[in-house]
């Protein structure tokens, strides 16, 4: 098991007026359910001192310009505009039911489930994960209704809340492995692995699984983690965490459970200093590559070798900047979106990204780390709150949405009686068609209720009162750089 933590005093990090922080000692690994916090190391073991360096000033640059919103992507970065690229124009009819009929379905009464009420529409709580370990194993995990958890002493509602866990080989649904998993809060909390393992979130630990469902220790935090992403070769993690900066010198002479302080001639931190850590580190030895505080959680899209940056020009355009580990950049291009775009990445070469037009519909497009634009589809200003599911070769993506009854923008907002369905559609990733529609049931606005096997040929979905299991033929490759 990994530990993160940075003492008070240690000369090992060095801060400036922004809150970034620069760490060079090693994350070491610690025994199971070890709570004492370690120094980190920010750079890849194969990287000397000089590139790690350089990978933090590139960090800090986008950190103090603050930009961490993805953006939509139009032109190369070869300084020339893309070829035109045929715009597609998404459907705004509610599918009935699935473009294709289900090769099985498995009955959820018997597994358990009962859907949360519809009164929970709208509060994004995390319900349920379905997730492949594998092209014939599913993990399907869910909250058990109860009595809300109060607290002892206060009496006040807890976050507390019990999640089942279950196995099931395919076709035929066996329960292979289950258990019972607490969890103190509403939302996400597991992410599947490549190699048919898993990571589940809780308080300040991330604990790594298998189809046995045994549970070990993987990494400890200073404070509350709050989200987790990983690259599309989940060689690396980015993490948010919740650490705020202790108010006074502790007179302890352990380490406190906070990140590290900026303090000033008086030993007090200043006044406004952020509360949220983010990391990026090595999945298999926890070293830290990167790490900053920042004013609000973030979403940092990456790869294997780098990350996306986007700077904001005038108006609605962007330019795309994508910065390596090792040092060094490298411009995409330049965008044009009329709201905060989302990107991420597909596969090492493939990235996706949600924007939108000036009346708020979503632009979907697929670019390649080459600056090509693959497609581009306009999705319908009724379908709102995308929620991304990609296979993990990603040969294929699934877009789930809330679909409304009527357009959805700032003058004419959603409420709980405009949503008429979820929907999900997938995308082959390099062509952009699309091989499969259809409603899922119940509604789960955060997600969680569609699963994409490993080579992206097979979709599991909870809908009709049953976890249904569509295959599909291999989607096409994509092509190699020019």
């Amino acid at each position: 098991m990994h530990s993160c933590q940075i003492p008070r005093n240690s000369p090992a990090i060095a801060n400036n007026d922004n809150g970034i922080y620069r760490e060079n000692r090693p994350l070491s690994l610690s025994t199971p359910h070890r709570r004492k916090y370690l120094l980190m190391q920010n750079g890849l073991s194969n990287h000397g001192a000089v590139q790690a360096r350089n990978a933090i000033t590139g960090f800090i640059l986008f950190a103090v310009l603050g930009f961490f919103a993805p953006a939509f992507l139009a032109q190369s970065g070869s300084g020339h505009a893309a070829p035109p690229v045929k715009v597609r124009f998404l459907t705004d009819h509610f599918p009935d039911k699935p473009s294709l009929s289900p090769a099985f379905s498995i009955p959820l009464d018997p597994l358990g489930f009962s859907a949360p009420s519809a009164n929970y529409l709208g509060a994004r709580n995390s319900f349920v994960s379905l997730d492949f370990l594998g092209e014939n194993t599913l993990l399907f995990t869910f909250r058990v209704p109860g009595l809300i958890h109060r607290d002892p002493k206060s009496g006040a509602a807890s976050s507390e809340r019990q999640i089942r866990a279950l196995v099931l080989s395919l076709p035929g649904g066996a329960v292979q492995a289950e258990s019972l998993w607490t969890v103190h809060d509403r939302v996400r909390y597991l992410w599947p692995l490549n190699n048919g393992r898993f990571l589940l979130r809780d308080l300040n630990n991330l604990y790594e699984g298998d189809a046995s469902l045994q549970l070990k220790p993987y990494i400890d935090f200073p404070g509350p983690l709050l989200w987790v992403e990983l690259d599309p070769e989940q060689q690396y993690l980015v993490t948010n965490s919740d650490e705020p900066v202790a108010t006074a010198q502790s007179s302890s002479a352990s380490p406190p459970a906070a990140g590290p302080p900026a303090e000033d001639d008086s030993g007090n931190p200043p006044e406004d200093h952020p509360e949220f850590v983010v990391r990026v580190l090595n999945r298999n030895s926890g070293q830290v590559l990167l790490v900053s505080r920042v004013h609000t959680a973030i979403h940092l899209p990456i790869n294997a070798t780098g990350y996306l940056e986007n700077l904001r020009g005038e108006g609605s355009n962007w330019t795309l900047n994508f910065n390596y580990f090792n040092g060094g950049s490298k411009m995409l291009g330049n965008v044009d979106t009329d709201c905060d775009p989302d990107d991420n990445f597909l596969s090492q070469r493939e990235i996706f990204v949600i924007g939108c037009n000036s009346e708020g519909a979503r632009k979907l497009t697929a670019i390649t780390t080459g600056g090509q634009t693959l497609w581009i589809s306009q999705a319908p200003d009724t379908q709102v709150w995308p929620q991304l599911t990609v296979a993990a070769n990603g040969s294929r993506l699934a877009l789930t949405t809330l679909d409304a009854s009527h357009s959805v923008s700032t003058f004419a907002p959603m409420d709980s009686e405009d949503v008429k369905e979820q929907s999900v559609t997938i995308f082959d990733s390099v062509t952009g068609d699309i091989p499969f529609v259809s409603p899922v049931s119940p509604m789960l606005d955060a997600g969680g209720n569609v699963a994409l096997s490993p080579s992206g040929t097979r979709i599991a979905i909870l809908n009709a009162g049953a976890i249904q299991v569509f295959d599909l033929s291999p989607a096409p490759p994509l092509p190699p750089d020019n």
